[in-house]
């Protein structure tokens, strides 16, 4: 099964707290954390939700 690398580029402060709570479920919490996510619908509809503040790889 494939996995996606995804990076926090820009910063939580200010954000909708469906948004950082929907960071916080993917290991992110500050600018620069990354963590690697299996490619499903789930992860994906994580990284629809918040895109924004993401840099997604696939690896």
């Amino acid at each position: 099964m494939a996995n996606i690398k995804i990076k926090l580029v820009k910063s939580l402060n200010g954000r909708h707290a469906k948004h950082i709570a929907t960071a916080h479920s993917l290991g992110l919490k500050k600018i620069g954390n990354e963590t690697v996510q299996p490619d499903n619908p789930q992860t994906r509809g994580k990284i629809a939700q918040i895109g924004y503040l993401l840099q997604v790889t696939e690896e």
